[in-house]
């Protein structure tokens, strides 16, 4: 059998096959209140039809001051639950398992309020320049991500994914470029690792499904961040109990990023056996015969797909025609796909 397709389990949460629709941001909530529209609610069952076997919801936010835009999805609050709850449940009618990805954007949200990083330093000219967080701040954003969690519960979802990459808040404290703090979260590898390791630990508090980590693991700037040195930081976020790496790369400070397919796999690949943990590969992987060259020499355990879910929501059903596996096809879709 394709490996693509065999099931894979974290936590006692088991996943039909590898394919992952990773996390992306679709700017469509109502202007200012963080809920879920219409749109979510047509855009995320669809690739649950096509037979993707995990749906990690889009960038969502545990503050609103920590959204990248007016229009992001929320959960500050518990009124944004039933919405969540909504999507969950018409993903999950399909066979998908359902994760959401708790973030915020530090100085790269994109508002009209004041916003924060872990110091006052803007991300380039078209962005405003960031208040330093207080120690009172940081503890309220640790307390945020662990309410988060507690909504992410309640909503129904199987798992958690902690965004600390493409240069957002956790991101920016892990990284000597964004971090130029002098006090307990700044300096030393293990100062700026400090709040991810009480986000995960505040996480932990209240869940007990399978958490995914999603990082940069390069920076693509001199004295930034590398896969080799993210290999430390993961060995502690393993210890903690997180059960898979999302390993993305870039976009902390502005900089050129030579891209092409498969461009993040080694990245992976480092992690995955520098730590050991699972990992999850993403970035210009389309085909399924690549995506099957990642599984099968053991660069990665999950295959992470982005853009090319939004050009072919039943790419798992081309991907079994081309690697000659037997997938299910929904009922009404078996005159079709059989």
């Amino acid at each position: 059998m394709a490996k693509l397709f065999e099931p894979i389990t974290f936590k006692n949460t088991t996943f039909k096959n590898r394919i992952v629709m990773a996390p992306m941001c679709m700017y469509q909530s109502d202007q200012e209140d963080g809920k879920v529209t219409d749109w979510h609610r047509v855009h995320y069952p669809t690739r649950a039809v096509g037979q993707v076997g995990l749906i990690i919801v889009e960038a969502t936010a545990v503050q609103p001051q920590g959204r990248i835009s007016m229009r992001d999805l929320g959960i500050w609050e518990d009124g944004h639950i039933e919405g969540l709850a909504e999507i969950v449940r018409l993903i999950k009618q399909h066979g998908a398992k359902t994760g959401i990805q708790l973030a915020h954007a530090g100085r790269k949200a994109n508002l009209e309020v004041p916003i924060q990083a872990p110091s006052a330093i803007a991300f380039n000219e078209k962005y405003q320049t960031p208040q330093a967080m207080t120690l009172e701040e940081i503890e309220e954003t640790v307390q945020a991500f662990k309410d988060g969690a507690v909504r992410a519960k309640k909503a129904g979802f199987d798992l958690i994914e902690l965004h600390a990459a493409h240069g957002y808040l956790i991101n920016q404290f892990l990284s000597p470029l964004t971090n130029k703090r002098s006090d307990d979260y700044g300096g030393s590898v293990e100062n700026r690792y400090r709040i991810l390791r009480r986000v995960i630990d505040a996480v932990n508090e209240v869940w007990d499904g399978p958490l995914f980590v999603r990082i940069s693991a390069k920076d693509y700037a001199e004295g930034g961040m590398t896969p080799g040195q993210y290999v430390e930081m993961v060995q502690w976020m393993k210890q903690q109990g997180v059960d898979l790496i999302d390993v993305s790369s870039g976009a902390v400070v502005p900089a050129t990023i030579p891209s092409y397919p498969g461009y993040q796999v080694p990245f992976s690949e480092t992690i995955k056996h520098g730590t050991p943990i699972a990992t999850g590969a993403v970035g210009l992987i389309t085909h399924a015969l690549h995506a099957e060259e990642i599984l099968q020499n053991e660069r990665a355990d999950m295959i992470f797909l982005a853009r090319e879910l939004l050009r072919d929501p039943y790419w798992a059903y081309t991907a079994a025609k081309e690697l000659g596996a037997d997938i299910e096809a929904p009922v009404p879709y078996e005159r079709g796909w059989i």
